[in-house]
This record gives structure tokens, C-alpha cells and sequence, in this order.
């Protein structure tokens, strides 16, 4: 049987993931995060309280849990766990996101468009907060230059709405970088690749609602952010699944990619919805499960209508749940 670690089980897709796993694919779900009550804990076949990324107990806490375990895929879904997690790929583990140079570059979002810009690939006019902002288009946005969700993240309208949020933020201006917005549709994309770097399907979903993560999406396909993605992974070499953030210029219809998460998003449930279980497949071309190479093959107009969802068990089913708690005592 194999068995998957999943982190980030506080995450609002990890539950429905954790389940199709087990039910469709018959893998062993291990779920780990650092809050003892992530509702993906309880969905998992154990589930474990970690240290914080940042705590140098956190690699000995997964180090512990995929040897005790036998895990044989680990697939971190937190952005300040990803280039600690590579570290465990010289220890035989397979660790299912890109590669660690590629990982480096995305997290670094001022590197990132630096990149593109260097292999020829559109973005917004990109600068950092200490730069010369002289010339830049309104309305702009501010944000950090590393950082998830909408943390720190602004939109300035001129360029003295421009210094006071410069001036106001808690982060130097070197911390952070001002990008031209493009007024357009918006769009997250899953790109499901692996380590041979043959790009296997290109997923687009047109956001309608976004609170911090999606809310509401729809799958569409667009020939040219198809071919933009295409083109990311053959000029910076992902080699593992990633995500594109973009938007279409609404005047040009040409896609600009502004964020790219180098790992699987939350999103994912609506590219498995539409045809592409990127997640599952994955797997099993990474443990040699399967042949190398996922169908590109998914149905546009698929709705994701992200919600709450209530559900009802007995105390003792959650009492008896495994919650291992990994505090540095336990491992060491």
C-alpha cells in the first residue's frame, strides 16, 4: 500500500483530498499541520501536530513521521515548508513538488518576474519599493516580496497613495515590490508535470471570487495561457506541479502571469473535478505506479463552488482518532 503525507491539513481542500485518495486510489493518508485541531487531521489515517516550517524541529518532526511510517510520497503544501522539504529527496523520499531551484525562484516573487522577464515571457511592469518608481502605471499593486494569501498586500491608486503605503507598511521597501495592474480577467492555473519535464496537462480556471483563496472558479480553455505555461515549464524547468497566477490583459487578451506557487493549490479539487487528478496520477508515476504520462484531457464550464461544510460523527470516532503531537521532545 502506499502511503502519502499531506501538510497544510488546515487547508480548505485537504479533507476532500484526503478522501478521494483513500476511496479512488486505496492510499494510506497521513495528514500533518501545526494547529492540533486542522479538520484534515481527522480525515487522515493518522494525522500529526508538526513544528512551525521556520523551527529546526521541523524537519526531524517529517524526517520522523516518514520513516516511522514508510511514507513513500510527501507532498508539502505550505510555501515556508517547500526548500526544507526537498532536503529529505537525498533520503529516498519522493517529495511531489518541483524542483528546488525552480521552488527558490517563485518564492522570491521580485526573482520570479526577473525570470520571466529573462526567458522572454510577458509579466506587469515589476519594480521594488526602493527603486525609482518614476513613470509607473496606476493603479499598481504592493505587496511583499515573499508571503502567501493577501498579507501585506495593497492596491495604490497614485503616486502618494503610492508613498504613505510605502511609508505605513511594516516592511522596508527593499521587502517589497509595486506591479502594474492589469485590468482583466483572472485566471489560477494548474500545470501537472514531472521530473522527465513533459508538461501533461494545462488546466485554467477563471476566478470569480476570491477571499484570500478562491472561492468560486470556473474551467476555461485559453490556447494562450496554455502556450505561456508551456512555455514556463520549457525555459525554467519546474519539473514538478505548479500553479500560475495571471491575468488577461483585457485590451490585448494576452496573459501575465503576476505569482506563480511552486506546488500544488487549492484549487486542485476543480482541475480533479474537471478531468485532470493531477494529485492521484502523480503519485503513482512517482512511486512507479503508472506510466509517465496524464491525459490532457478535462471538460471547460466545471464550477467550483467552494463552501462550509457541517458534517456529524460520534465523540468516540474523534476521540479515537490518531493525533500524534511531534513536539521536540518526541524526537529527539
Amino acid at each position: 500500500m502506499i502511503t502519502v503525507l499531506l501538510t497544510g491539513a488546515g487547508g480548505a481542500a485537504i479533507p476532500g483530498l484526503v478522501k478521494h485518495l483513500k476511496s479512488c486510489y486505496g492510499f494510506r493518508v497521513l495528514a500533518a499541520d501545526m494547529d492540533r485541531y486542522a479538520t484534515g487531521l481527522y480525515y487522515a489515517d493518522k494525522g500529526f501536530v508538526i513544528p512551525v516550517a521556520s523551527s529546526p524541529d521541523f524537519l526531524p518532526a517529517i524526517r520522523y513521521i516518514c520513516k516511522q511510517e514508510n511514507v513513500n510520497v510527501f507532498i508539502p503544501l505550505v510555501d515556508e515548508e517547500l526548500l526544507v522539504a526537498l532536503e529529505l529527496e537525498s533520503e529516498g523520499i519522493t517529495v511531489l513538488i518541483p524542483r528546488h531551484k525552480f521552488v527558490e525562484t517563485c518564492l522570491d516573487k521580485f526573482a520570479l518576474m526577473n525570470a520571466l522577464r529573462a526567458a522572454r515571457i510577458s509579466i506587469p511592469d515589476t519594480r521594488l519599493g526602493c527603486d525609482d518608481l518614476n513613470g509607473l502605471d496606476y493603479p499598481a499593486v504592493v505587496k511583499p516580496r515573499t508571503g502567501r494569501g493577501s498579507r501585506g498586500v495593497g492596491i495604490v491608486h497614485s503616486q502618494i497613495e503610492l508613498a504613505n503605503f510605502l511609508k505605513a507598511s511594516p516592511f522596508m521597501p527593499e521587502q517589497l515590490i509595486v506591479q502594474n495592474y492589469i485590468d482583466g480577467t483572472e485566471f489560477t492555473v494548474s500545470v501537472t508535470v514531472w521530473r522527465d519535464g513533459n508538461v501533461q496537462a494545462v488546466v485554467p480556471k477563471e476566478i470569480i471570487c476570491k477571499k484570500g483563496i478562491t472561492r468560486l472558479a470556473v474551467t476555461r480553455h485559453n490556447p494562450q495561457i496554455d502556450s505561456i505555461c508551456r512555455d514556463v515549464q520549457d525555459r525554467l524547468r519546474a519539473d514538478g506541479p505548479f500553479n500560475v497566477q495571471l491575468r488577461l490583459n483585457k485590451n490585448t487578451g494576452r496573459p501575465l502571469p503576476f505569482e506563480i506557487n511552486p506546488r500544488f493549490s487549492t484549487t486542485i479539487s476543480l482541475t480533479i473535478a474537471a478531468g485532470v487528478d493531477e494529485l492521484g496520477e502523480l503519485i503513482k508515476q512517482a512511486t512507479g505506479q503508472a506510466g509517465p504520462q496524464i491525459k490532457n484531457d478535462w471538460r471547460e464550464g466545471v464550477v467550483l463552488l467552494r463552501r462550509t461544510l457541517d458534517e456529524f460523527v460520534d465523540e468516540a470516532d474523534v476521540n479515537n482518532r490518531a493525533i500524534i503531537d511531534l513536539g521536540s521532545d518526541s524526537i529527539r
